[in-house]
């Protein structure tokens, strides 16, 4: 598979906007959908045009909201029959796609209640009001899907090599990181007490969490992320693969860090982002004593 670039200059006012409409989309299954262990209710799901919220309840039916970035069109999906859709195109702006998406809900009788304004974001606008952002290049949006194809692929193949509880591939649309996370089995035993809630359920447990997302304010470029939570000591002496790879300091943690655009010099960047996954996963389970020779294995 040939990896398109994806330089985020080209590209920031489309990415910010896009993931504004998948904030709002994301808000509807946190409203609706039934909760689960680490706010993996609340998150969107690789599909083969894009993302999806998976099904929802609705009253008495269930629902599905399709994000479809080779048709470009926002599709919802009910267990009725009914098929409701809008082009996403460009000069949609986040607040005419609230309320287009709001409306086809209401016709079919569903109705949720969400904090319709931006969560952990640069904009604050309200999504009813946000016209600010409304740039849809279809050209980087199908690049964008064409990496989010990748990453769910390898993702699921680092994942398939994991005998303990694994979370499935998804993306967090807070950020709009695509991730996939390992656990020990044991929990963390870090004091959450001035943490969130959200904070407090995603890390009961000790984790290695593996991610991609484009880019943003911080980081200028889209890169691949890992991070070992709780941090143990040393762990940014573990060796990285492959070359450009390196630990970063975030939030006072060590990050492990790879730029996409260092994959793509890669002769073979499958092969180079599993080595990626694999070496800062172990780096996390040497040096925090986990108990990985029990937990992998090889797929014959």
């Amino acid at each position: 598979m040939k990896l398109p670039a994806l330089p985020l200059d080209s590209w920031e006012n489309t990415k910010i906007t896009l993931h504004l409409y998948l904030q709002i989309i994301g808000k509807i299954k946190l409203a609706l959908a039934v909760r689960k262990n680490h706010w993996w209710h609340i998150t969107l799901l690789p599909h083969v045009s894009g993302l999806t919220t998976g099904w929802i309840p609705g009253g008495d039916q269930t629902f599905q909201i399709v994000t479809d970035m080779v048709r470009h069109e926002l599709r919802i999906e009910f267990s009725n029959g009914n098929t409701e859709a809008f082009h996403l195109k460009d000069g949609l702006s986040v607040a005419q796609f609230y309320k287009e998406l709001m409306n086809r809900l209401e016709t079919n009788d569903i109705r949720p209640q969400i904090k319709a304004e931006p969560y952990d974001h640069p904009c604050q606008e309200p999504f009813a009001e946000c016209q600010t952002y409304a740039s849809y290049d279809h050209a980087f949006i199908e690049r964008f899907h064409h990496v989010l194809q990748f990453t769910t692929r390898v993702f699921d193949k680092f994942r398939a090599q994991f005998t303990g509880k694994v979370s499935p591939v998804q993306l967090y649309w807070h950020h709009m990181d695509l991730a996939v996370t390992r656990f020990s089995g044991r929990k963390a035993g870090t004091d959450m007490s001035g943490s969130s809630a959200a904070d407090r359920d995603a890390y009961s447990h000790e984790v290695i969490s593996a991610g991609f997302w484009a880019g943003d304010e911080q980081v200028r470029g889209a890169a691949y992320y890992s991070y070992t939570f709780p941090s143990p000591e040393g762990i940014q002496d573990e060796k990285l693969k492959p070359e450009p790879a390196w630990w970063e300091m975030s939030s006072g943690s060590p990050m492990a860090m790879l730029m996409y655009d260092d994959l793509l010099k890669e002769s073979d960047p499958e092969h180079a982002l599993l080595a990626f996954l694999e070496t800062s996963y172990l780096a996390g389970t040497i040096s925090g004593h986990w108990p990985e020779e029990e937990m992998l294995y090889r797929i014959p």
